[in-house]
């Protein structure tokens, strides 16, 4: 009997994984790098394989979402999925996990932070005051659910926070501004006043890693700014609490006088 084994890398290179995680991999009998679901802007496949020792199969979305290969090779013997971030972030990483356990797999989890976790603590916000996370996502089709639960959070006085859009195998990653200018464009058609010009919003990019970016501002600023490299990554806060606005004064640039309208 073989097992299936989620490790994950963390947010920005293959050295984010755990001292345990690490072990699992060099002791599997295959070792899996799943690139579709996010990206670790530090990674070098030659340095990881170096720290597995071992051969690292980099597998597509069709390879995972398809699975049979994958649960075909865990019945049989230790097999590791790499993941960016923490590996069941991912609902298709859930939806494997699901189907080992109902052919008998054993499956192990070895966690590691991930953007949802990280991300609070960046910019200075407490992450108990986080309501529902969406994804921006690049149209067609145009969906409004960023703006729907951007409305219920708002409404309870609760942060958000958006994950943006990728297309990993086109090397198509959606940023700060073409992320702002949807949610702007979904104002315009629902005129329901969400989004607002003395909004806060926070960008964020490669966060985790030695070239973090952070800047907060009016949505028409961050529009403009050039943000890098991705992953990027959106906050929208609610209500703040007053070491919240210091944080965002102190971490994120904030205007002083647009943060406190927000308390």
């Amino acid at each position: 009997m073989g097992s299936l084994k989620f490790i994950g890398l963390g947010l920005y290179s293959e050295r984010g994984m755990s001292l345990e995680g690490l072990e699992k991999a060099k002791s599997a009998g295959k070792v899996l790098l799943e690139s579709y679901t996010s990206l670790l802007p530090g990674l070098n496949l030659q340095n990881l394989e170096k720290l597995v020792g071992k051969e690292v199969k980099i597998v597509d979305r069709r390879y995972v979402e398809d699975g049979k290969e994958l649960l075909s090779l865990s019945s049989s013997e230790d097999v590791a999925m790499l993941v960016a971030g923490d590996p069941f972030v991912a609902t298709t990483h859930v939806d494997l996990r699901i189907r080992a356990a109902k052919l008998g797999i054993p499956v192990e989890i070895y966690n590691a932070p991930s953007i949802i976790l990280v991300a609070p603590g960046a910019v200075g916000l407490q992450n108990y005051k986080f309501g529902r996370s969406s994804t921006i996502t690049f149209p067609p089709p145009h969906s409004d659910v960023p703006y729907d639960t951007l409305k219920l959070n708002r409404g309870s006085g609760l942060h958000t926070l958006f994950f943006l859009d990728l297309k990993a195998e086109e090397k198509k990653f959606m940023s700060v501004g073409e992320a702002i200018r949807l949610l702007i464009a979904m104002e315009k058609r629902r005129r329901e006043g969400v989004i607002r010009k003395d909004l806060i919003f926070i960008g964020l990019a490669r966060v985790g890693g030695p070239e973090q970016f952070i800047k907060a501002g009016r949505g028409e600023e961050l529009a403009d700014l050039d943000f890098g490299t991705p992953p990027h990554a959106i906050i929208v806060p609610g209500k703040l609490h007053f070491m919240e606005v210091e944080a965002l004064i102190m971490f994120a640039g904030a205007d002083k006088r647009l943060v406190e309208m927000n308390t």
